[in-house]
């Protein structure tokens, strides 16, 4: 069973972690959490899971203004080709729903099946904006506690431009 909103909180406090979480209704898609979440500080950020034709699966997470190029990613990072993971294939990885793909996630990657790679310009924001598990609030923290949290988790982030 994927690990609840409880449990991330539980993990993060375990790590020594602070975070504010801020409760709205569900949103599914970038604009419609500028309604709900544009007015908190700091960094508002999406995260798309990805697999490439070799099955190896991904997490970009990026600021929601970011420009992501699917092909010019997957020529980056010598894949061939990049597309959606399936939603089911999302939840059982990362434990999660489509709207709701956060880094958070990766408490649920015990396998470490996802890659992840860190857009360089939102780890310029101190503090960023990511859905707990749930697309029905959003969890403010700082930029280097989440890489602690994603080393913790027994990833590695590859941080990369996507300005580049």
């Amino acid at each position: 069973m994927p690990a609840t909103r409880a449990d991330l909180m539980a993990k993060l406090a375990e790590l020594g972690i602070r975070t504010t979480t801020h409760e709205h209704p569900p949103v599914f898609t970038v604009a419609e959490a500028k309604a709900h979440c544009g007015h908190l500080p700091g960094g508002h950020c999406k995260s798309l899971f990805l697999k490439d034709k070799r099955g190896q699966l991904w997490l970009l997470v990026a600021r929601d203004d970011a420009a992501v190029n699917l092909k010019a990613l997957a020529r980056r990072l010598g894949v061939g080709t990049l597309s959606f993971g399936r939603p089911e294939l999302l939840q059982e990885v990362l434990g999660v729903a489509p709207g709701a793909v956060t880094p958070f996630g990766l408490i649920n990657d015990a396998a470490g099946r996802a890659k992840v790679l860190l857009d360089r310009a939102m780890l310029e924001a101190e503090i960023l904006n990511y859905h707990p598990l749930r697309n029905d609030a959003t969890t403010a923290i700082r930029g280097q506690d989440l890489q602690l949290f994603i080393v913790a988790t027994g990833h590695a982030a590859e941080v990369i431009d996507l300005d580049a």
